[in-house]
């Protein structure tokens, strides 16, 4: 599936910026914290409106300032992996799974839980679980939202060292076995590396 973003924002009293055409299952976004790479997530996800350009993925358009065209998020079918996970507090983890779950995704409940080997964890609350296995969490609730394509913000960050190789071969698996078209923010050349078809360069300023 083809990504074909052209993106302007003033955010701040700078602008944000992006133009990047690939047809690539995984784009990496790497640059220096405060630049706007999780910016350009929004905008793709549809959570903040360019004040230019377009967003075309797979040849659908989701965003087009000069045709008028500005889809909801709701149905640009966009899996979010957010950086702060953004798990509910007071849900166990059968309900933050379920929750935005759409019934005509190509993968069941059953298949998320054997492909993230997360069975075992549906009667825990999300503050009893260790980075690694929120992350797996947070995984599955955007599998389960029936989506054409993932947005992952810092996906590593709040994994200790010892689980970061776990999660890199989970998101390699999720790209290479499950096919889905990724758009990965990292401040980190050696993960973006191991991970990307194609890396794109947000510099500082």
């Amino acid at each position: 599936m083809s990504f074909d973003l052209r993106l302007r924002r003033r955010l701040g009293g700078r602008t944000i910026a992006l133009d990047c055409v690939a047809d690539a299952r995984l784009i990496a976004l790497i640059g220096p914290s405060g630049v706007g790479k999780t910016s350009i997530l929004n905008m793709v996800a549809g959570l903040l409106r360019p004040d230019e350009g377009h967003v075309r993925i797979g040849g659908d358009t989701l965003f087009d300032s000069a045709s008028g065209i500005d889809r909801p998020a709701e149905d640009r079918h966009a899996g979010y992996l957010f950086q702060d996970l953004r798990l509910f507090p007071h849900m166990r983890v059968d309900r933050n799974l379920r929750y935005g779950r759409r019934p005509d995704g190509a993968l069941s409940e059953d298949d998320v839980l054997a492909f993230l080997g997360i069975g075992h964890l549906l009667h825990r609350m999300p503050s009893t679980l260790s980075g690694g296995e929120a992350q797996r969490v947070a995984i599955g609730r955007a599998l389960l939202s029936a989506p054409r394509f993932l947005l992952m913000d810092e996906p590593l960050s709040g994994v200790d060292r010892a689980r970061r190789e776990e999660i890199l071969r989970l998101i390699e698996r999720v790209r290479d076995e499950l096919r889905l078209p990724i758009l990965y923010v990292t401040h980190d050349l050696h993960e973006a590396e191991r991970l990307a078809d194609r890396i794109v360069e947000m510099p500082d300023g």
